[in-house]
């Protein structure tokens, strides 16, 4: 008795859901016409066919090289004419499966309409052996149904006189070839006649610099004095110098930058400290008289 009860309770309020679904207005289109025209052939140029929801043309229409698609439409909700938050041509191959989609320019009156030319097509479906299949979507936000339907078959046509549309394969996400880095090569040292040249040239400009040097006022007398007074400092900056020009001649011939800088450096301070103090000493020599 009570099962009865609730179910004649109840089946009126189901009944009226079945209705309201029943009654949610779909998507779909009207005044609705496709056409190819011919490059040059002018405004309004080629056939047109009417289309209608959810009923395809008969035959393919061809589409040439320089041919351009045409379609224009009016979008609706129900009966009225809106416009939808999207609408697509879809373009499918069907042996491969590869799809395509051509958005619709769509007006806030629900106008819509859509060129596309040859070159605008995917190359994969310019070579398709069979004519692809054209579909209309049209869908928005809302409780409104979308619309999905076949419209068309397109024939395309490419120029014999042409190479086929080539094909680029597509990116595939795996394990790549092993990649083998060429360095470049380290320099190379100038060629040995050169070196030996400047070298003796150097060379035979020391006579010349000890010549002058002494010409000036140069006295070797001072250098056991020097280094009496300061034995380390002398040494230490005498010893440096030497030192550097053997790490400038290691740099020439076998090390590499990142070898000789921390040397030099080490070197050089041990030549600024060292000097500071034997220039300190040469200078107490100048000051009392002595040259």
């Amino acid at each position: 008795m009570r099962s009865s009860i609730f179910w004649g309770a109840i089946a009126p309020v189901l009944i009226f859901s079945a209705q309201c679904a029943s009654a949610a207005s779909s998507w779909g289109f009207s005044d609705a016409t496709v056409s190819v025209s011919t490059k040059g052939s002018g405004v309004g140029g080629g056939n047109k066919e009417k289309l209608a929801e959810n009923k395809a043309l008969t035959k393919p229409l061809q589409l040439g090289n320089t041919d351009t698609l045409k379609i224009t439409l009016t979008t609706q909700d129900g009966k009225t004419a809106k416009r939808p938050h999207q609408a697509f041509l879809l373009l499918k191959d069907p042996v491969s499966g590869l799809e395509t989609s051509s958005v619709f320019s769509i007006r806030e009156s629900g106008k819509a309409k859509l060129d596309l030319t040859h070159k605008e097509i995917p190359s994969q479906l310019l070579t398709s052996s069979r004519p692809i299949t054209a579909s209309i979507a049209i869908a928005s936000f809302g409780d409104s149904n979308p619309y999905l339907s076949k419209a068309f078959e397109l024939a395309i046509n490419n120029d014999p006189s042409s190479p086929p549309p080539s094909v680029e394969k597509p990116i595939r996400y795996g394990k790549l070839p092993e990649i083998n880095h060429i360095f470049k090569s380290d320099p190379k040292s100038p060629v040995k006649i050169l070196s030996l040249f400047f070298t003796a040239i150097v060379l035979a400009a020391l006579p010349t610099l000890f010549t002058a040097w002494l010409s000036i006022g140069g006295n070797v007398n001072h250098i056991t004095k020097a280094f009496s007074a300061s034995p380390v400092s002398h040494g230490l900056f005498f010893g440096s110098i030497i030192a550097m020009e053997g790490i400038f001649f290691m740099y020439y011939t076998s090390w590499n930058l990142f070898q000789m800088l921390p040397v030099a450096i080490a070197v050089g301070l041990v030549t600024f400290l060292s000097g500071s103090r034997a220039l300190t000493e040469v200078q107490e020599r100048r000051f009392a008289g002595l040259r």
